[in-house]
């Protein structure tokens, strides 16, 4: 007993000194959830809006295009600027061996999904971090609650409980923000994705048939 006494109050000491830090990450968290909410708005209302594009009339024109018109069109594609870079960077190593190109355009298609996996990565860490940080500064405060019931104070276990409920509801809001944020994100990142390697895999053959007629 004489060991475990220690141990209690240095346990105490502990989880009462982390109460505060996790109190404020909680804070940061719902801000950077709202700020994340503010960011999907303004994606939907302007960038989804960007991204127009007829798939199957595109790569039919493709076929009918030599590299010079080719590049021209994709000039004018309503596509992003980070994938009109990546198709660009493709044309412009047009006259790499077959698999050469395909493993450039497999690297350029996996950059653009880790930029995207880079973007979800935050609010997925609220989504994980949020519930389990209001769950700490939930059961932190009803320890010195508990104690003050125990001495017949009822106002410290008022405020303890107040802490308590205010931390479980911030951190279910920041990690339900966030989530929801993840879901509708990671969407259109997949459309995204496929919309690329479709036009990328539609390029390499356009190229690899206009070298063909080249070397002949």
């Amino acid at each position: 007993m004489t060991i475990l006494l220690p141990l209690k109050d240095m346990m105490h000491a502990i989880s009462s000194g982390l109460l505060i830090p996790t109190i404020a990450v909680l804070l940061f968290m719902l801000a950077l959830s709202l700020m994340e909410l503010g960011g999907l708005l303004v994606e939907a209302l302007t960038e989804r809006r960007q991204m127009k594009v007829n798939l199957p009339e595109l790569i039919n024109t493709f076929q009918e295009k030599d590299v010079a018109e080719i590049i021209k069109q994709v000039e004018g594609i309503r596509l992003f600027r980070r994938q009109k870079a990546a198709i660009s960077e493709l044309i412009q190593n047009k006259d790499l061996p077959s698999a050469s190109m395909q493993a450039l355009a497999r690297r350029l298609l996996t950059s653009e999904e880790l930029n995207y996996v880079r973007i979800t990565n935050r609010t997925d860490l609220v989504t994980r971090l949020g519930p389990m940080l209001g769950l700490m500064a939930t059961l932190i405060p009803l320890g010195p609650g508990l104690i003050a019931l125990g001495e017949g104070d009822p106002r410290i276990l008022a405020d303890s409980l107040l802490t308590a409920f205010d931390a479980t509801v911030t951190g279910l809001a920041a990690g339900g923000i966030a989530f929801a944020v993840s879901r509708y994100r990671k969407r259109w990142y997949e459309d995204y994705l496929s919309t690329l390697e479709a036009i990328m895999e539609s390029l390499t053959e356009v190229l690899e048939r206009a070298r063909r007629i080249e070397e002949k």
